[in-house]
């Protein structure tokens, strides 16, 4: 077991698990978009992992960009308050947009986003979250489409992060707490 490794105490979700969910999503999305104007905006850093393999798995022409928000500074627990540290680069007027986020927890971050873009006069907006934990929910947020419910524990791998580590494994797991 390698000093990644040891952090984890099981693994959630395996590396061929996490494959075949997102090629269901892929094939899900390019055919609701097929004639759409299809604009992914991945929402850093967590998602970083999961917009790369999802948007190659998508089978019709689409633009990316990415926004970067913090609501969790060094801790566990998201703090409530929504920061955008970097805005989107696009205007997304005639675009329809693809919120593209990789864990929906309290989804007071996503309810944020999806208000202020929103506002941004996009053709349409959905939201695509490789994992939900909707024990979590503190908003009535529905994502339209999700890779997998996860349970209520602190996860890391696949973008996911404890203190901006473990997002490099290759998998979803529940880290051992005492590396928290």
């Amino acid at each position: 077991m390698n000093m990644l490794e040891q952090a984890v105490k099981n693994v959630i979700i395996d590396e061929n698990r996490l494959k075949l969910i997102i090629s269901e999503l892929g094939r899900k999305i390019s055919e609701d978009y097929k004639d759409k104007n299809l604009l992914l905006v991945s929402v850093l850093k967590g998602s970083v992992v999961f917009m790369a393999d999802l948007m190659r798995a998508i089978k019709i022409p689409c633009s990316v960009d990415f926004m970067c928000v913090s609501s969790y500074g060094n801790g566990v627990k998201t703090s409530g308050v929504v920061k955008i540290v970097k805005d989107i680069d696009i205007n997304l007027k005639g675009y329809d947009l693809l919120i593209v986020e990789d864990i929906l927890d309290s989804g007071l971050t996503l309810s944020y986003l999806e208000e202020i873009l929103s506002a941004r006069n996009p053709a349409s907006i959905k939201i695509c979250t490789l994992l939900d934990k909707p024990s979590r929910h503190m908003t009535d947020i529905k994502p339209d489409y999700v890779g997998a419910v996860v349970p209520d524990v602190f996860i890391i791998g696949y973008g996911l992060d404890y203190d901006e580590k473990y997002r490099n494994l290759p998998y979803v797991a529940e880290i051992d707490e005492k590396y928290i």
